[in-house]
């Protein structure tokens, strides 16, 4: 296994590197840390989560197929995150499903099932989106993972969503990517499926590696083997390599992703329109950040940012990974003077703080070390260090192509909707608008298709909502008649329907 120590900051800090022999005859590195060093490092990733995520939050999705220009300046007064804290706390809820998953691993151990962390999540009272909310909706309807994340009960399957929030996988597995993957085996299928699984594996597996590593090519490169070579994740990842390594400038990169990989036709918000939320793309401009950073991280975020789309949530995954490299405390002053004044403050709706992530983190992080075949000391950890495999291969939306979509609005859903198509599939995007105080309304809405019936519950509470009416992926091929009529409606309420997607199969 490639280590390379060159320039390394793991000099300075006594780091030693033991070859051993494990299973088999096989020769695995062991890097020893000490407990000190570990700690900082846990640190550095959700310090550089957190400023990251509040360095790009005032252009999340204000710049969807293109660049962030040059002439915008972004912000970072004085004070910037403990006024996100005071003021838009909703920022950072790319953080707080970290925080509930180390939360529940710190209550019951490394061995909670999963049905634990869904519920967790589901019940929790901060704001989700695209495939969190439509799996906690499956969540709180009875569902359970992985059906809650599979494509074809979910159809923000493929979304960043687990991306965003994998970070904690490999903040408690140093050095294991393995040990990483499998926590997100359980954890991913949750919300995501295919591409969108492989978005937080891949995530947390270059986060496992940056305890052990300082070279920012090989922890990316590294790291991509966790992912199967015939996913179009993997394709797309690796052209971001590739290319950044041919191209000076990130801009040529950027152009090369959005004209090769940017047709999205899974995320019913994005199909055919520049709003970018699948995993592959986002994850290719957090690599872009982190190779054009260099190891800087001014550099990294400013990249991973300016390329758009959700440019808070990539930063965030960059600084954090990069953070966990550098160490909390060879972090800039810059990034960390403003973080410091917050640290002690929960997070809105949790009662977990920097401090006590930090905390949680570092003690998950041994028992893994433990796990995986390491040794914790009084004052070192030996971390057997995991050559990266591939898990196993899967893709959403398989055999499947659009063949339109309307965005046209429609209201009036007590008079009945119909709507005849040609295809195997069928999603319809919208949501219920309620007057305030009417959080309890649940509207009814009868569906039928080619004379089967069914009831679609629709919660006016946003945080129980139905991110979307309708959606079937297995409908015979052929002509097809939808029917919706809204069985109870009540005055102050409305269902919009804003979307029609048809697929058909390849």
């Amino acid at each position: 296994m490639k280590m390379n120590w060159k320039n390394s900051m793991f000099a300075s800090l006594a780091a030693i590197v033991l070859l051993v022999t494990g299973c088999g005859g096989a020769t695995a590195d062991t890097v020893t840390l000490s407990r000190e060093v570990l700690l900082d490092k846990i640190k550095g990733g959700w310090a550089g989560q957190t400023f990251g995520c509040t360095y790009g939050g005032p252009t999340e999705f204000k710049y969807n197929g293109t660049i962030i220009p040059d002439e915008y300046e972004i912000p970072w007064p004085d004070n910037y995150i403990k006024w996100w804290y005071d003021n838009e706390p909703g920022l950072y809820d790319d953080v707080y499903m970290d925080l509930t998953f180390v939360e529940v691993y710190d209550k019951y151990g490394l061995d909670v099932p999963v049905d634990s962390m869904a519920s967790a999540f589901a019940y929790a009272s901060y704001k989700l989106w695209h495939a969190n909310q439509a799996a906690r909706y499956n969540i709180l309807n009875g569902m359970k993972a992985p059906e809650s994340g599979h494509w074809k009960n979910n159809p923000h399957a493929d979304d960043l969503d687990f991306q965003i929030e994998a970070d904690f996988a490999g903040l408690m597995s140093p050095g294991m990517p393995n040990s990483a993957a499998e926590v997100c085996d359980g954890i991913g299928h949750i919300m995501t499926y295919g591409n969108g699984w492989y978005g937080g594996v891949y995530v947390a597996a270059m986060y496992a590696l940056a305890f052990v590593s300082d070279d920012i090519e090989y922890i990316v490169t590294e790291a991509l083997k966790t992912i199967p070579a015939e996913s179009t994740y993997h394709q797309c990842v690796s052209d971001a390599i590739r290319w950044s390594k041919e191209n000076a400038d990130w801009k040529t990169t950027w152009k090369l992703i959005e004209e090769k990989w940017c047709d999205e036709i899974t995320c019913p918000k994005g199909v055919k329109d520049p709003f970018n939320i699948e995993a592959s793309v986002n994850s290719a401009y957090v690599v872009m950040g982190l190779l054009y950073g260099a190891g800087d991280m001014d550099r990294t975020l400013e990249v991973s940012t300016r390329c758009g789309a959700d440019s808070d949530c990539n930063p965030a995954t960059a600084a954090g990974i990069l953070g966990t490299m550098l160490g909390y405390s060879n972090i800039p002053e810059k990034w960390m003077k403003p973080l410091r004044e917050v640290e002690e403050i929960d997070f809105a709706h949790t009662d977990i703080s920097l401090d006590r992530a930090y905390e949680m983190s570092f003690g998950q992080a041994l028992r893994m070390i433990e796990r995986g075949g390491g040794k914790v000391g009084a004052d070192d950890v030996a971390i057997r260090v995991q050559t990266p495999q591939p898990v196993r291969f899967e893709q959403s939306f398989e055999g499947l192509r659009l063949v339109y979509k309307k965005t046209d609005t429609y209201r009036n859903f007590k008079k009945q909707f119909v709507h005849e198509f040609n295809g195997s599939g069928v999603v319809c995007t919208g949501r219920v608008r309620a007057k305030k105080g009417m959080n309890d309304y649940v509207a009814r809405l009868g569906v039928e298709i080619d004379g089967r019936k069914e009831i679609v519950e629709m919660p006016a509470d946003f945080a129980r909502r139905r991110f979307d009416i309708y959606w079937n992926y297995e409908l015979p091929e052929g002509d097809h008649t939808m029917k919706i009529r809204w069985l109870n409606p009540v005055e102050h309420a409305n269902v919009v329907m804003d979307g029609i997607l048809v697929y058909a199969r390849k």
